[in-house]
């Protein structure tokens, strides 16, 4: 099966320690704890592997640097993560003796798909700290608790917890035979460049009620079967995709000329000549990819 991105691993997230400040102020100056250290949301790298740092000699820290975010246990590991974007680049590598800073997504074909799902954990709960420094209530500064998992408002005492954007994202079949599915290109992109149709969930909406209704405003196309396939983390900031197969009521399409210029039908046979010539299918680290290939096995034309 084809592997599902950031998804999965071996951490425990060990929730009780999460709520025991002395125990989890133990836990980060163990010389079994390692620590992550990121900047503005790219992970430092020497030597063609990510940096994790001890936990023991905390000097190497900028003075600068907000607390410590708790990620898990990993095997006997306490694991968390720090936020060096409030220093310069270069100084966040001279601290952590990193060579380069890198985006997850230009890395992930290269890592262990735990080591993967680790570092999208970490670089989401560090985006939200970063970025929920004030109460969207009454304005006042806000403080992390739970080791990370939360933050909590210093006036109206609110708890703010790390917010989540759902997408669907949805690979259409055509009626009848021969099998098709849809693809389509969006604005900006190669004249050759098809992908599933996909966007985010509305207030009040079910996932399979965005399907329908994306599937509609993007290709003009109406869908009444929508069958859940599988979920991907994608914190790249807060992102959450949720992949179906939908069926369509029939095949033409009507494109909205503002996210989508092009639809085209493709068959199996299509695709597999599309991976012959590309060396793959979708995005290497995206939920489309698994959507695909798991329609491709389904059935051989």
């Amino acid at each position: 099966m084809t592997a599902i991105w950031y998804a999965g691993g071996r951490l425990d997230r060990a929730v009780r320690l999460r709520r025991e400040p002395e125990r989890l102020h133990a836990a980060l100056t163990t010389p079994r704890t390692q620590i992550v250290p990121l900047w503005r949301d790219r992970c430092l790298v020497a030597a063609d592997t990510v940096v994790r740092l001890g936990g023991v000699d905390s000097a190497w820290l900028p003075a600068t640097v907000g607390d410590p975010v708790f990620l898990g246990i990993d095997g006997d590991r306490p694991l968390f993560a720090v936020d060096l974007s409030g220093v310069p680049e270069a100084e966040a590598l001279r601290a952590t003796g990193a060579e380069r800073t890198v985006d997850l997504r230009r890395l992930v074909q290269h890592l262990d798909p735990a080591e993967a799902a680790v570092l999208a954990y970490a670089r989401g709960l560090c985006y939200w700290h970063r970025h929920q420094r004030y109460c969207g209530t009454c304005g006042a500064r806000t403080r992390s608790v739970e080791g990370g998992a939360a933050r909590e408002c210093a006036g109206c005492r609110q708890q703010l917890f790390p917010r989540i954007n759902p997408a669907v994202i949805m690979l259409v079949e055509a009626p009848g035979t021969p099998a098709r599915c849809l693809l389509a290109r969006h604005a900006g992109a190669d004249d050759d460049a098809f992908a599933l149709l996909a966007g985010f969930v509305e207030v009040g909406e079910s996932l399979e009620d965005a399907v329908r209704r994306e599937a509609a405003e993007e290709a003009g196309i109406v869908v009444d079967q929508v069958r859940y396939v599988a979920s991907q983390p994608w914190p790249f900031p807060a992102g959450l995709m949720v992949g179906f197969v939908a069926r369509a009521r029939g095949e033409a399409t009507r494109v909205d000329g503002e996210e989508l210029v092009e639809t085209r039908w493709f068959s199996r046979a299509d695709l597999r000549a599309r991976r012959a010539a590309r060396g793959r299918l979708g995005r290497p680290d995206s939920i489309d990819r698994l959507l695909l290939q798991t329609w491709l096995d389904a059935e051989q034309d």
